[in-house]
């Protein structure tokens, strides 16, 4: 069966980003174990992705790269937040690196990296970590079947087989 919309794709990945000078730098790597489950066509994974993967079957493979703008965008140098260090009695400073997970006005939950700490704030980039980067994936596609109604309804897949997660 070939992947299109409302299909449940389990796939497995390896990610490498690379660098200006060509080199490749490894990021991360799925397992049968543990693969990437999802469903495909209702915008959960980025449209290049799943157009790179269109109407391939089980047992197939592919490798493709993305650049930036079809990934997670150019990093945008203003995308930096001064948050007061109080916002961090409880808990203590965070160090440079951590990675801080926040939330808007609106709700919307993301995540930001800590670039710099003073006794008076918190320096967070707000880019996506993967923002700037050109993506490199190598794809061993491992199982695609319809989605059930309760799937469609969730907008999400249930795992491979549709029901425990597995």
């Amino acid at each position: 069966m070939a992947i299109e919309n409302n299909n449940v794709v389990a796939l497995n990945y390896t990610l490498h980003t690379i660098e200006e000078n060509g080199e490749k730098t490894f990021v991360e790597e799925t397992t049968n174990e543990n693969p990437l489950t999802f469903l495909y066509g209702v915008g959960m994974m980025l449209p290049k992705f799943e157009e790179s993967i269109s109407e391939l079957n089980a047992g197939d493979k592919t490798s493709f790269t993305l650049a930036p703008n079809d990934a997670y965008g150019e990093k945008d140098e203003r995308a930096i937040a001064q948050l007061p260090a109080d916002m961090f009695k409880e808990t203590g400073l965070p160090p440079v690196g951590e990675v801080l997970p926040l939330q808007d006005n609106q709700g919307n939950q993301f995540r930001a990296v800590v670039v710099e700490v003073t006794p008076e704030a918190v320096v967070a980039d707000l880019n996506h970590p993967m923002a700037g980067k050109t993506l490199s994936f190598d794809i061993e596609i491992l199982a695609v079947r319809p989605a059930t109604e309760e799937e469609l309804a969730h907008g999400h897949a249930h795992g491979i087989d549709g029901q425990s997660g597995h």
